[in-house]
C-alpha cells in the first residue's frame, strides 16, 4: 500500500498532465466565443510551452522554484485568454509549499488567486466597474478559502508530526526502560550475591574455628589420653575411632574452603571430583565465574555425587555442567534406586539452601527404581 506522502509525490508528478489536457479540451469547446484568431495560436503556443515545463519537471532538469513560477507564468496568461486554463493554474494552491519556502509560497497562492478570481469574473483586465467589484469579492474568497484550508492542513500536519515525534520518544523510552530493566536485574543478583557471600565467608571462618578449636582439639586430646593409658581392646578400638572422627574433623575444616577452585576453574574441579565417579559434560562457552557460584555449584556437585554413591547405589552418574546466556545449569543424573519422597536429610536441604544463597534454585525428580535427577540453576555472574 502506498503512503499519503507517495500519492501525493505522484500527484506533483503527473496531475499537472491531467489538468493541463482537461483545461485544453474544454478551451476547445469554446474557441470562438473568447479568443481572437492570433489569440487562439498565443493560446497554443503557450500550452505547447507548457506541456514542455512538464516534461523538463518530470524528468528533474529544471529546478522546483524555477518550475512553479514558469508554470504559475504560463498558467496566468492562459486563462487571460481562455475562463477554462484557470484549472491549469489551480495547481498553485497545491504544491506552493511543496517547491517554494514558507515565505514565497504565500505569494505563489496569492497570484493563484488572482488567476482564479480573474477566470471566475470573466477574464482580466475586467472591463467595467462591476466586473471589478466581483473580481475583488471572488478573490477575498479564494484567498480566504486557501487560508482558511491552508491554516487546517498546517494544524494537521503539526499534530502528526508531533504525534509521531511522540511515538518515537515513547518507543526510545521503552527500549531504555527495558535495557535499565535488564541491567538492574542483574546488578540485583550480583549484590545479592556479594552480599551473601560475605555473611557466608565470615560463618565459614566462624565454623572452621569453632570445629577445630572445639572438636579436633578435643578429639586429639581423648586420643593422647587413650594412648597413655593400658591397652587393651576396648581402648585400641576407641583410640581407632577417635582417631577417625579427628579425621572427619580435618576434612570438614578443609572443605569449608573450596580447595578444590583455588588453582582450577569448575570444569576441572568437577572433573577431579567425578573421576572414576561419575561421566561429565561440559556445554556452552566456559565463563569464570564469581567465586561464591563456582563454590556452591561444586559443593552441590559433591553433595550430590556423595548421596548417589552412598544411598541410591547407583551403577552409573552423569553430570552435565551448562553455560547459557544468562544461567548456569548443573544437572546431577543418576540410575540409583531412588525415592518417593525427599528425606529431610542435611544433604538435600544443604544443596537448596546453597542455591538460593547465590540466587538460584534447586530442583529433585525422583522415582523408586528410576534414580534420581538433581538439578541447579544459577545466575551467570562473571568473576569481577
Amino acid at each position: 500500500m502506498t503512503t499519503v506522502q507517495e500519492q501525493w509525490e505522484r500527484f506533483y508528478r503527473w496531475g499537472p498532465f491531467g489538468l493541463l489536457s482537461l483545461a485544453t479540451l474544454l478551451a476547445l469547446l469554446i474557441p470562438d466565443l473568447v479568443m481572437s484568431p492570433a489569440e487562439q495560436r498565443t493560446a497554443a503556443t503557450l500550452v505547447l510551452t507548457a506541456l514542455a515545463l512538464q516534461i523538463l519537471q518530470i524528468t528533474d532538469r529544471i529546478p522546483g522554484h524555477v518550475y512553479f513560477w514558469t508554470r504559475t507564468a504560463l498558467a496566468f496568461a492562459l486563462s487571460c485568454l481562455n475562463p477554462f486554463f484557470c484549472i491549469y493554474a489551480t495547481l498553485g494552491y497545491f504544491d506552493s509549499q511543496h517547491y517554494l519556502t514558507r515565505r514565497w509560497a504565500r505569494a505563489g497562492t496569492f497570484i493563484t488567486a488572482i488567476t482564479m478570481s480573474g477566470a471566475e469574473s470573466g477574464g482580466l483586465p475586467p472591463e467595467s466597474p462591476g466586473q471589478a467589484g466581483i473580481f475583488g469579492g471572488l478573490f477575498v474568497l479564494n484567498y480566504a478559502l486557501v487560508h482558511i484550508f491552508g491554516g487546517l492542513a498546517d494544524s494537521e500536519a503539526e499534530q502528526a508530526r508531533v504525534q509521531a515525534e511522540t511515538i518515537a520518544e515513547l518507543e526510545r523510552t521503552n527500549a531504555r526502560l527495558e535495557q535499565a530493566l535488564t541491567e538492574n536485574a542483574g546488578l540485583q543478583a550480583q549484590l545479592l550475591v556479594q552480599a551473601r557471600e560475605a555473611g557466608v565467608s565470615d560463618e565459614r571462618r566462624r565454623l572452621a574455628a569453632e570445629i577445630h578449636d572445639t572438636i579436633a582439639q578435643g578429639l586429639a586430646g581423648i586420643i593422647t589420653q587413650l594412648q597413655a593409658t593400658e591397652e587393651n581392646e576396648h581402648v585400641r578400638r576407641a583410640t581407632d575411632l577417635a582417631r577417625e572422627s579427628l579425621r572427619e574433623a580435618r576434612r570438614s575444616v578443609q572443605d569449608l574452603a573450596p580447595t578444590h577452585l583455588e588453582h582450577d576453574t569448575l570444569p576441572e574441579a568437577l572433573k577431579k571430583i567425578t573421576d572414576g565417579r561419575a561421566h561429565l559434560t561440559v556445554t556452552g562457552p566456559v565463563d569464570p565465574l564469581h567465586d561464591e557460584i563456582e563454590a556452591a555449584l561444586l559443593r552441590i556437585a559433591q553433595e550430590a555425587l556423595g548421596n548417589a554413591t552412598r544411598h541410591a547405589r547407583a551403577s552409573r552418574v552423569g553430570v552435565t555442567l551448562s553455560y547459557m546466556d544468562d544461567e548456569v545449569t548443573l544437572d546431577i543424573r543418576d540410575d540409583g534406586r531412588g525415592f518417593t519422597r525427599p528425606s529431610r536429610g542435611f544433604g538435600l536441604t544443604a544443596m537448596r539452601e546453597r542455591a538460593e544463597r547465590v540466587a538460584g534454585t534447586l530442583e529433585i525428580e525422583s522415582e523408586p527404581g528410576r534414580g534420581t535427577a538433581v538439578s541447579a540453576r544459577v545466575p551467570l555472574i562473571r568473576h569481577g
